[in-house]
């Protein structure tokens, strides 16, 4: 997470996430994957039927069905507070706003201090331009709102809607002083100065927001459109270039670079104060998703789309955030809303694409890749076709995709390590080892640390008892630079294993399993060190966890095995499971 991102965070939790948890608090971090229908004409026959089906559907974070079972529940009980907030809540995370703001009203008037109900309502006055109102819902409240970001920024961009330019500037500067929330400050008053033609200062405080926010895409974009409109399009040009050294291949920074070297005008950054307001809430939005935040994150990246249905880097964190929750099929409904002619089209129909596979829809999927093999970035799809077949487990067909990938590139920069990491695999588990060794290779020189390429080769050499100086050094370096990812560090240990080393093993093994301690084939590998050290009790232990975890078919008969008979002797030092 980048520091802009860090501080938006922050304060992003503050505002509402407390009140927005008094729902939440019922939701687990259940992962499910659903195509998220929701139910017509299926309410249950009872006012507790419908609430505990509501209350089942957030447990697994399926907002859409729980706003239908709740709505259903508040017909019978229309008086209930809980029900109010609940059906609320989830109403206004799907963007029903309608009937959400409806609610909103009864909730403001019975709890005038709810955090949800007056930020949507103040949104509301600032989408229906009735400014002095928002003001009013926003800056209520019981404690000191010049600490309060959210309002704050809100209410400096309902003044731009009332042309009070020098009042929106003082509320900014209400931030001064606070220097985790400097880079808002500067970003939303140098925004402000601009569309009051206060170039002087706009000028000033963007740049400040850019020397702060530079490696953040949605800061890069702004400046960048900023300097562009200021006629400044060779500033422009570089501020996307340096972007570009982060991201080579972002569809937003090559069709920005693209558009001022052919001469053509950036749309400017911000020009009403709803678009501003936009800005704000999407802001915290993302900050919330990359945090975990799921719901706060729904709330205002949806009333930031309210304001800006256009605003396709929204839809498509909106649609990042559903993915996060499992809900592939609203994921898709969401990424469907990308604009046509936006940059972010493209990887839209790739996502989903992607989720049609994890949904089940097979033929859909690989149907969709396919039919954007042809654009101009087909180099994508055909990635995205690899991978498809590769969770699938069918390598040959996935290294195919991946060679028809790498034939588009051209000449291989370090964004593309990971098609021939991908392919290497491929080729490994294909039986073709100097040609998944090539790649490895390859991958490696695109990128010379790359800790799953380390890990990798590594230990396939160590696995073979070839380059085992050089294997072992690449996986002790990939366990520097990822000391805290499980797998690598099993590759450790396993590597000590195949050797006989079987202490040494065992100080790796053990913090695998507590880095990863619900995976098969870790539990597995400690179990064959414990058997191997003479502690059988536990080896026998592991692998009936083993057992229990749900390895791979193949796996399973090989845990069965040991759990009746033990490991063989050990005659060889690359014996083992």
């Amino acid at each position: 997470m980048t520091l802009f991102y860090a501080r938006m965070l922050e304060f992003s939790r503050l505002v509402f996430v407390a009140a927005v948890l008094s729902f939440a608090t019922s939701a687990s971090t259940t992962n499910v994957a659903s195509a998220n229908t929701v139910p017509q004409d299926d309410s249950a026959e009872s006012l507790s039927g419908n609430y505990l089906a509501g209350l089942v559907a957030g447990l697994s974070k399926d907002t859409a069905v729980a706003a239908f079972y709740y709505a259903e529940a508040l017909k019978e009980d229309p008086k209930s507070g809980e029900l109010i907030e609940r059906t609320f809540v989830t109403l206004l995370a799907e963007g029903q706003m309608t009937d959400a703001l409806k609610l909103a009203e009864r909730i403001a008037k019975q709890e005038p201090g709810n955090e949800i109900a007056r930020l949507a309502l103040g949104v509301r006055g600032i989408k229906t331009r009735q400014y002095a109102q928002a003001r009013t819902y926003l800056n209520k409240g019981g404690r000191g709102r010049a600490a309060d970001l959210t309002a704050t920024l809100l209410s400096a961009w309902t003044l731009v809607g009332s042309k009070e330019f020098r009042r929106a500037m003082e509320t900014i500067d209400r931030l001064k002083g606070e220097e985790t929330f400097s880079v808002f400050r500067n970003l939303h008053g140098g925004l402000i100065a601009n569309i009051s033609g206060r170039h002087e200062i706009s000028d000033v405080m963007l740049s400040q927001a850019y020397a702060t926010g530079s490696n953040t895409l949605r800061v890069t974009d702004l400046y960048g459109r900023y300097l562009a409109q200021r006629g400044n399009r060779d500033q422009a040009k570089k501020v996307y270039a340096d972007f570009k050294k982060l991201m080579p291949r972002h569809p937003l920074v090559l069709d920005q670079i693209k558009a001022l070297e052919e001469g053509k005008a950036l749309e400017p950054p911000v020009d009403t104060a709803a678009s501003g307001a936009a800005e704000v809430l999407y802001s915290l939005g993302a900050a919330g998703n990359g945090e975990g935040d799921e719901l706060a994150s729904l709330i205002y990246l949806r009333l930031s789309l309210w304001l800006d249905p256009t605003n396709a880097m929204a839809i498509m964190m909106l649609g990042e955030v559903y993915e996060r929750m499992g809900q592939l099929g609203s994921a898709n409904e969401v990424y469907d809303l990308v604009p046509i002619n936006s940059s972010f089209r493209y990887n839209s129909e790739l996502q989903v694409a992607l989720n049609l596979e994890q949904l089940g829809r097979s033929e859909d999927s690989v149907k969709q890749l396919n039919s954007l093999i042809s654009h101009a970035r087909g180099l994508d799809a055909y990635s995205a076709l690899g991978n498809v077949y590769r969770s699938r487990k069918e390598f040959e067909a996935a290294g195919k995709a991946y060679s028809d990938a790498i034939a588009l590139i051209g000449q291989a920069d370090s964004s593309h390590w990971s098609l021939f990491y991908a392919r290497g695999i491929s080729y490994e588990r294909t039986k073709q080892w100097p040609k998944a060794e090539a790649d490895f290779r390859k991958a490696l020189e695109l990128w010379p640390d790359q800790p799953l390429v380390l890990n990798y080769l590594g230990y396939s050499w160590i696995d073979q008892g070839i380059n085992l100086e050089e294997g072992f050094k690449m996986l002790k370096r990939a366990v520097e630079l990822r000391p805290k990812d499980g797998y690598i560090v099993d590759s450790v240990g396993w590597a000590y294993y195949r050797l006989g080393k079987y202490e040494e093993s065992l100080e790796y093994m053990e913090k695998a399993v507590s880095l990863k301690p619900s995976d098969p084939v870790i539990n597995d590998h400690l179990g064959d060190v414990y058997w191997r050290l003479g502690r059988k009790l536990e080896a026998g232990f592991q692998w009936n966890h083993a057992r229990d975890l749900k390895p791979e078919p193949e796996d399973l008969q090989k845990i069965l095995d040991k759990i009746e008979k033990g490991l063989p002797d050990d005659t060889t030092s690359a014996s083992g499971g």
